[in-house]
């Protein structure tokens, strides 16, 4: 399996990062595709064929770690292009929550 599940919508509480300049203050790192779990369960080929899909966005991923879990927020068709090429991780921006949903300190 490519990812660890295939999920639809948002299960961690609103967590106020909405611009991009919000996640750029998070570093991005490695992580693996099969520890993600989707909040959405529909692409937009358009968007995964696209040669300048991250041209107005982030070139990392968003992801969520909640309560054991990685949520991929952002970066679906970065997820498939990199399954696609045989990758196992995705390079990411990982926004830590509590376990009520506070966001963690950034070390």
């Amino acid at each position: 399996m490519m990812f660890k599940a295939v999920g639809d919508g948002r299960p961690y509480p609103d967590h106020g990062l909405t611009t991009p300049r919000d996640w750029a203050a998070i570093p991005p790192r490695q992580v693996r595709l099969d520890q993600l779990v989707t909040t959405k369960s529909t692409l937009d080929l358009r968007s995964l064929l696209s040669s300048d899909s991250t041209f107005y966005g982030d070139l990392f991923a968003h992801v969520v770690s909640w309560r054991g879990n990685l949520y991929l927020e952002d970066g679906l068709h970065r997820a498939l292009r990199a399954a696609l090429q045989q990758r196992l991780v995705l390079h990411a921006r990982v926004l830590e929550l509590d376990a009520e949903g506070r966001i963690r300190e950034q070390v």
